[in-house]
């Protein structure tokens, strides 16, 4: 395992979020970014992109200063450590590209970083391009392999099988070793695939902070998705294709969805609202 120094922390939690097939429209890692950002998160560790990394398929990037001077980013995992004002609890926050091989000693390696630290939680942040209308919320879909917290959030047990991403490696590391995880994904109209998707980073966080139960800052976010919505209302309403096809997946929405899971919805925003309001008194 890396060699890590860790300060004394506050019960914390992790959150993960990884660039490539988990990360439609870069929903999942722009709310990294954006918590880093928002806690003013300072980097806690990083790990050597040489193990992890096939530097011809994720090629690092050649940056240039206010001088001139070429500077190559390397695709690295960095764990951010977070003491977010008026929270109780620290939170880490991993940020990485999805690696290309020696996917066991790498989940092994954070998760063993998160229990040295004390993590009793983690939560990994992903998104999916699905046919979605844009014009509606964002799904979230979650499963979890704590009971107490299925029963809380009203998760259905993941019936899925098939090819998996480094999040779901993640979340059976987690569950060997001990620690409860979550697993929080967005949906991102595939019509809409260009990043990035602020609609869905802003539905990841509603999700996040129902998950933590503490009011999370939007910051920006609120404003950047309304934005979105407009652009892609303009995109939508200048093709008729697609606005038939919007129209096919409104339709098809409307017929599946159930007046209870409506309720739900309303119940949680009105949770998020009261404790935003809570956090402002």
């Amino acid at each position: 395992m890396e060699d890590v120094s860790i300060p004394p922390l506050n019960d914390p939690w992790m959150v993960a979020a990884f660039e490539g097939w988990n990360d439609a429209g870069d929903a999942a890692t722009s709310l990294i970014d954006h918590l880093v950002d928002e806690w003013d998160a300072q980097v806690l560790t990083e790990l050597d992109p040489d193990d992890y990394y096939d530097f011809q398929l994720t090629r690092p990037v050649l940056e240039r200063d206010d001088e001139g001077t070429g500077v190559l980013t390397w695709p690295t995992p960095v764990l951010f450590l977070a003491r977010p004002p008026g929270f109780e609890r620290d939170v880490l926050l991993l940020r990485a590209p999805e690696p290309n091989f020696r996917w066991k000693a790498f989940c092994s390696t954070i998760i063993g970083i998160a229990r040295l630290a004390g993590v009793t939680e983690l939560v990994t942040l992903g998104a999916l391009l699905t046919d979605a209308p844009h014009t509606r919320p964002v799904p979230v879909t979650g499963t979890t392999s704590d009971p107490s917290l299925a029963d809380r959030l009203a998760l259905q047990p993941s019936r899925y099988s098939g090819p998996v991403g480094i999040n779901a490696v993640l979340m059976q590391t987690a569950a060997h070793e001990g620690v409860p995880s979550l697993s929080l994904w967005a949906a991102v109209p595939h019509y809409l695939a260009e990043p990035p998707c602020p609609k869905a980073t802003l539905a990841l966080l509603g999700a996040l902070e129902d998950a933590v139960g503490d009011p999370l800052p939007q910051g920006e976010l609120e404003d950047d998705a309304e934005a979105w919505q407009r652009g892609a209302d303009e995109v939508a309403s200048q093709d008729p294709e697609i606005t038939e096809y919007v129209e096919e997946l409104e339709k098809a929405q409307d017929e599946d969805a159930l007046p209870e899971a409506s309720g739900e919805s309303i119940a949680r925003e009105f949770e998020r609202y009261l404790r935003r309001r809570g956090a402002e008194g």
